[in-house]
């Protein structure tokens, strides 16, 4: 989701959640995403990921009724392929995310499961600050948000 701020375009972004990820920022926030499983169209996968994520779904959040656009896909350095797409949108009412949630062993090798958050909260951030606070393979997706809009402004 993007949209245009005072500052120019601002891209909305997810931290993860859990212990793994609490004390950490730069570099880890995300595009909101999920597993593409076989059979599955990728853009109704970025709609359930999105409001699994965010607790809202991606068609309250829009501003127009102008359709999603895909940004390709890129390789992230554990092996994943992320396959995004955009919309303009806003996030009505300030900034409450509401994601699912994961079990993990914690803390570790204790032999407690707990249940943590996928996702701990959502931002709209500046491009130059996406790109500080971005997993560093996706920064490449804000930089074609960008070229979509420059190309779709000279139109």
């Amino acid at each position: 989701m993007f949209r245009h701020g005072a500052a120019g375009v601002e891209v909305f972004l997810v931290h993860p959640g859990g212990p793994l990820f609490a004390r950490k920022d730069a570099g880890v926030w995300t595009l909101p995403k999920g597993e593409l499983e076989p059979g599955e169209e990728a853009l109704d996968v970025a709609r359930r990921e999105f409001e699994e994520e965010t607790g809202r779904s991606a068609a309250a959040c829009a501003r127009d009724a102008a359709p999603a656009f895909p940004l390709g896909s890129i390789v992230q350095r554990g092996g994943k392929t992320v396959h995004a797409f955009a919309f303009a949108g806003d996030w009505p009412d300030g900034l409450d995310v509401r994601s699912n949630e994961f079990e993990m062993e914690w803390p570790p090798r204790s032999g407690r499961l707990q249940r943590f958050p996928e996702v701990d909260r959502g931002a709209f951030f500046d491009v130059e600050r996406a790109r500080e606070k971005l997993n560093p393979a996706q920064v490449e997706l804000v930089d074609r948000l960008l070229a979509i809009l420059a190309e779709r402004e000279r139109g």
